[in-house]
Formats: structure tokens, C-alpha cells, sequence
């Protein structure tokens, strides 16, 4: 593949991405995994479009592919705490409650939002104050570079997915 056709390709994705996140954002979950899809197709690297997808097919009641899809975006980028906390509310969906647990667990290590810390709570079933709060110390965060992504994330409501900020 020429490097003009990388480009093309590169904007084909983009553009792909960007309008799966405004049906997503508009709460149309099933068009905005088509244009996703058709993302990933061309990208299928890209952290970020696998999450979004994920987020999709889970609004969808797409468990199965939400499941393979935060995954991906979490062996792509293994501190991405949204798609662990994304795959751990869809394997809860499924029954997995083992692994629903431990990607919670993580998500709530790496990040810990109220929306994380709530759902760890309904799953382990202790009180949300027994749970790590945002006033942890980040001392112990590594110094070292962590991956990025090409495509932009973005914050887009879901039915049972809150929201993060995108880091």
C-alpha cells in the first residue's frame, strides 16, 4: 500500500470514527456501529475505535461483541481504564462475575471515578466507602510515556456506560 493510500485510508478511518461518535452521542447505538465497524475495518489497531465500538454494541445489547471489543481496545492499550471498566459492566451483562470483578477492580485502581467505584460496589456487594476514592496519592504513577492513540476519544452518553473524561 502506497503512502498516499495510508493517508487516504488514515481519513477514511477518521471520518468513520467521527460519525460513529455523533450517532453514538445522538443515541442511535445500532447506525453508530456500522460507521464504527467501517472504522475498525480500516484501523483495526486504533485503541480508540474499538472502545467506541464497544460502547455501541453494548448500548445495543450487543454483549458479545461489546466483550471482544473492549478487549481489543484493552490489549491495544492495557491502562485504558474505560475499556476495563467497560468490559467489566458487559461481563457482568454475560455472567461472568469473576471477570466482571477483576476488570472493575482494575478500573477503579487506575481511575477511581464514582461511576467505576459504584459499579465494583453493586458487583463485590461491599459499601462504596470501603472502596478507593479520588483522593488517592498519583506519587506512584509511572514517569514513563504511556501509549497514545491517533484517533481522538470522545465523551458520549450511553445507557448504562457513564462518561469519562477522555486522558
Amino acid at each position: 500500500m502506497s503512502q498516499h493510500e495510508n493517508v487516504s485510508s488514515g481519513i477514511e478511518a477518521y471520518e468513520a470514527f467521527q460519525e460513529g461518535s455523533r450517532l453514538l452521542a445522538s443515541t442511535n447505538p445500532h447506525a453508530a456501529a456500522v460507521a464504527l465497524e467501517r472504522a475498525r475495518d480500516l484501523e483495526p489497531d486504533k485503541g480508540s475505535v474499538r472502545e467506541a465500538l464497544g460502547r455501541a454494541y453494548f448500548s445495543s445489547g450487543r454483549f458479545t461483541d461489546a466483550s471482544a471489543e473492549f478487549a481489543r481496545a484493552i490489549e491495544l492499550d492495557p491502562v485504558n481504564d474505560y475499556a476495563h471498566f467497560g468490559l467489566g459492566l458487559t461481563l457482568k451483562r454475560l455472567g461472568d462475575d469473576v471477570g466482571a470483578r477483576r476488570h472493575l477492580k482494575l478500573a477503579v485502581a487506575m481511575r477511581p471515578l464514582e461511576e467505576y467505584r459504584e459499579a465494583l460496589a453493586r458487583i463485590v456487594e461491599v459499601p462504596i466507602t470501603d472502596l478507593p476514592t479520588t483522593d488517592l496519592p498519583i506519587t506512584d504513577l509511572p514517569t514513563t510515556d504511556l501509549p497514545t492513540t491517533d484517533l481522538p476519544t470522545t465523551d458520549l452518553p450511553t445507557t448504562d456506560l457513564p462518561t469519562t473524561d477522555a486522558t
